[in-house]
């Protein structure tokens, strides 16, 4: 069908559809570069023998639990780290009484090259900049 003879309803899906997609592709690109910066900070922390740690996390109610990973954190409040897997997981979980006696199992998500992007000031910045600085703390 010509998108002429697209009613005008017909053209908004196919926008949002197009919109959707182009989404989906630019997030999948930033990931993929996001990740390489990942990878070279996991490769320099061991190269400087900058050792990692058992990771914590927050529960939504404000409760400390432990995790089943180890890795270094990157911001200063401890709610991101870069696992030794050179995985990048967000430390800010849900879970109740189970997980605070239990502890939580990871999960990672695909790292941003912007963290915190449309936060507060001081919460948000490019990656690299929180990995830069983590290096540098040793």
């Amino acid at each position: 069908m010509d998108e002429a003879e697209l009613t005008p309803a017909e053209q908004r899906r196919r926008d949002a559809r197009l919109r959707v997609e182009l989404s989906q592709s630019n997030s999948l690109n930033e990931s993929a570069r996001a990740q390489k910066l990942v990878d070279d900070f996991v490769s320099q922390a061991r190269d400087r023998g900058i050792p990692t740690e058992p990771l914590h996390a927050k529960l939504l109610d404000g409760h400390e639990v432990k995790t089943d990973k180890r890795g270094w954190y990157i911001r200063l409040d401890s709610s991101l780290a870069i696992g030794e897997d050179g995985h990048y997981y967000v430390l800010t979980v849900p879970g109740g009484l189970r997980e605070r006696l239990r502890g939580v199992r990871l999960e990672p998500t695909p790292p941003p090259l912007v963290v915190g992007r449309g936060g507060r000031d001081g919460d948000s910045g490019d990656l690299s900049f929180f990995l830069a600085r983590r290096l540098e703390q040793g």
